[in-house]
C-alpha cells in the first residue's frame, strides 16, 4: 500500500533535552543530522508517495527541502501527537489512502524494511515498536484518522487497545531499523557503536558526531 509519511519534529533548539550531556548546540546539530537521514531512507521508500516534515523549526526547511520533503508549519510546537495530528489532517484534505508516522530520530531507518511492512498493510493499524517493546516508534494507519495516535511511555499497547477499540484490524509491524531511536545517553552509545561498525547506516548522523568529536565520521 502506498503511504504518505509524516514526519513531526521538535525545534531544534527544544531537541533531545534528555541528551543532558550534550550541550543544546551539540543537541540541535545531532537532530537536524537525524532527521537528514531519516528522509533519506523515506525518500529511498518505494511505496512512499509523498513526505511530510511538521515543525516549527526554521532549519527543517532547508533539511525538507534538500530531501524533497513537503513542510507543514507547527507554530505551537506543543508535541509529537499533536504535530501528527497536523499532518494527519494535510493527509485526509489530499484524499491519501494511508499515512506511515516516522520520528526523526531513528536515523538508521531502511526502506525495504519500510517498504515491506507498507506492502502488508491492509485496512487498520500497524504498530512499530521501540527497542524496549514498550513505546511506538512507527505507526501506520489506514485510512489516516483510524485512531489518533497517542505518543508517551507505554504507548504500544495504548495504540492496540485504540485500534481495538475502533474496531479496526491490528498488528505489530517489524521494521528493526526504527527499533533504535536516539533520547537518552544509552541510546546515543548505542547509536555510536553500530556507526562505528558501518558509518553509512547514517552518513549525516556519522559526519555530525564526528564534527562534535563523539563518534566516527
Amino acid at each position: 500500500m502506498h503511504a504518505t509519511a509524516i514526519v513531526p519534529i521538535k525545534r531544534f533548539d527544544r531537541a533531545k533535552s534528555r541528551l543532558s550531556g550534550l550541550a543544546a548546540a551539540h543537541r540541535s546539530v545531532l537532530a537536524k543530522a537525524m532527521l537528514a537521514d531519516v528522509l533519506l531512507g523515506l525518500s529511498e521508500a518505494r511505496l512512499v508517495d509523498r513526505i511530510l516534515v511538521v515543525s516549527g523549526e526554521p532549519a527543517a526547511r532547508e533539511v525538507a527541502s534538500a530531501a524533497g520533503a513537503e513542510l507543514l508549519d507547527d507554530p505551537a510546537d506543543a508535541g509529537h501527537s499533536e504535530a501528527v495530528a497536523i499532518g494527519v489532517a494535510d493527509a485526509i484534505a489530499k484524499d491519501d489512502e494511508c499515512v506511515a508516522l516516522v520520528p526523526g530520530d531513528c536515523p538508521l531507518l531502511e526502506a525495504p524494511e519500510l517498504d515491506r511492512e507498507l506492502d502488508a498493510q491492509a485496512p487498520g493499524v500497524a504498530v512499530i515498536p521501540d527497542r524496549h517493546g514498550t513505546g511506538t516508534n512507527g505507526l501506520i494507519l489506514t485510512p489516516p484518522d483510524v485512531i489518533s495516535p497517542a505518543f508517551g511511555p507505554g504507548s504500544r499497547d495504548r495504540h492496540l487497545e485504540l485500534a481495538r477499540a475502533a474496531g479496526a484490524r491490528r498488528r505489530l509491524a517489524t521494521v528493526p531499523s526504527m527499533a533504535l531511536d536516539v533520547d537518552t545517553g544509552e541510546d546515543l552509545r548505542e547509536l555510536i557503536a553500530l556507526l562505528r561498525v558501518d558509518s553509512e547506516l547514517a552518513p549525516a548522523t556519522s559526519a555530525a558526531l564526528a564534527e562534535l568529536d563523539l563518534g566516527p565520521a
